[in-house]
């Protein structure tokens, strides 16, 4: 995605109180990193370590500083900095841009915003807006699910159902993310799936065409984005190997460096998915707590086993 000083302009709401004080000019140049810098040391005179391609924050302090300068050094000052061509300048607090920094922007096409916003709350507020534009994204095939508050991605070959699965689960209540085709955006240690603003929820259903959704099910059915947590795989039968009847072997797959459990379901004719895919989402849940149903299970029949391998061999053993 490239993020340009325009987007934080018309971001919707304006959460970040931005007016251009340099009227058109560079706000189509494209944002290169997701990070935010106070440019305060090459003002000063330091510019070993600045990293120009940054967005660079004026703050109280920076204004200041510049305003108490002579006319001669305050122009170097500004000359030195935006020399650097840095893509965006933002003046925090409402501040008025000290002399000449409009005027040498506007001869080197660097757009110069303003923010009414504290220094500290606007860099509280455009770091997620950062993170996530400049996160690691992928669109994946398949259909995402909010099943009781579980991100449940079903994956599997074009035609095996996904669709019609999520589609019995949204008239069961839980509530559909994407269909077809699922944008999985990095946050840190997890997967967000979201669905293309195009497509607005709807869902494809072979046989009959697109249908909408929230018109259909009412604006509770959906939802704008869910954490992926969960790959339910979709399998015909006959391709399914060695399906896992305990739970004990838990397979796991890997997007975008982000490590999720799996579970592969063998499809046959008649077989309930809905309420097997709400069983694999509460199934997580229960985990979560940490109760693992397949474990204590297992550690059960260990300890009945050697119960009985004890009774045994005491049996053996008594010679009365």
């Amino acid at each position: 995605m490239n993020l340009k000083p325009r987007d934080l302009l018309s971001r919707r709401g304006n959460p970040l109180e931005l007016e251009s004080l340099t009227g058109e000019t560079g706000l189509d140049r494209v944002l290169p990193e997701a990070d935010v810098a106070s440019p305060g040391l090459v003002l000063a005179g330091y510019t070993d370590r600045f990293v120009p391609s940054r967005i660079c924050a004026l703050g109280e302090t920076e204004v200041s500083y510049l305003v108490s300068l002579p006319d001669e050094a305050r122009r170097q000052s500004i000359t030195t900095l935006l020399g650097f061509d840095p893509p965006c300048v933002i003046i925090t607090k409402g501040q008025s841009p000290p002399e000449p920094l409009l005027t040498v922007a506007r001869e080197r096409s660097i757009p110069v915003l303003r923010t009414s916003l504290k220094t500290a709350e606007f860099y509280r507020r455009i770091k997620p807006i950062l993170e996530g534009a400049f996160a690691p994204r992928t669109t994946l095939h398949g259909s995402l699910a909010d099943v009781y508050g579980v991100g449940l991605l079903f994956t599997g070959r074009s035609g095996i159902g996904k669709s019609e699965c999520v589609l019995d689960l949204v008239e069961r209540g839980h509530r559909l993310v994407a269909d077809d085709a699922v944008i999985a955006t990095k946050r840190g240690s997890i997967l967000m799936g979201q669905g293309h603003e195009l497509a607005a929820h709807h869902m494809e259903i072979r046989g009959v065409g697109l249908i909408d959704i929230p018109s259909l099910f009412g604006v509770r059915s959906v939802r704008h984005q869910k954490r992926i947590e969960v790959v339910v795989h979709l399998e015909d039968w006959n391709n399914a190997v060695d399906a896992d009847r305990t739970g004990l072997m838990r397979q796991e797959t890997t997007i975008l460096d982000v490590v999720l459990p799996k579970v592969v379901v063998p499809l046959n004719p008649g077989k309930n998915l809905t309420v097997i895919s709400e069983v694999v989402a509460m199934n997580h849940l229960l985990r979560l707590t940490g109760i693992d149903t397949a474990a204590v299970f297992n550690d059960r029949l260990i300890r009945r086993m050697r119960e009985q391998r004890g009774l045994r061999e005491y049996l053996q053993e008594d010679f009365e």
